[in-house]
């Protein structure tokens, strides 16, 4: 079996990540899962979180939102909505977001509402936790 699988993270963007990895931690819609060479093949939808990797002694970190992730035994390919490396958030931005969907939640009236802004306090946090972790 070998020692690394490929990954690759991409948005309808561009091509965030292709790299060759030890381990990969991804944002499954229940839960994290994570991910060594040889893994069963799965196909899962992802929720907003933190996709981490290790490549040798360096642990990378993206903040993702939404999308899936194709799970084969040498290859782990996200396609996300959006994804972004830490040094890549702005974090000021990050801030306002979260300042701006907690006021949405404050103000939510109905579930369409509530959890529009629970998604968004979520991508929100997970920026500004993923720029901090750097």
């Amino acid at each position: 079996m070998a020692d690394t699988l490929e990954l690759e993270i991409v948005t309808p963007d561009r091509l965030v990540v292709k790299a060759q990895v030890e381990e990969v931690q991804v944002p499954a819609k229940r839960g994290y899962i994570g991910v060594l060479p040889g893994h069963a093949p799965l196909i899962t939808e992802l929720a907003v979180g933190e996709v981490s990797y290790r490549a040798g002694a360096n642990t990378e970190r993206i903040s993702l939102a939404w999308g899936f992730a194709e799970v084969l035994p040498n290859k782990v390919t996200i396609l996300a909505e959006t994804a972004e490396r830490a040094e890549d958030i702005d974090v000021e931005r990050a801030e306002a977001a979260r300042k701006q969907a907690e006021k949405l939640f404050a103000e939510a009236q109905s579930s369409e509402d509530y959890d529009h802004a629970m998604a968004a306090l979520q991508r929100a946090n997970t920026r500004l936790e993923v720029a901090g972790k750097k």
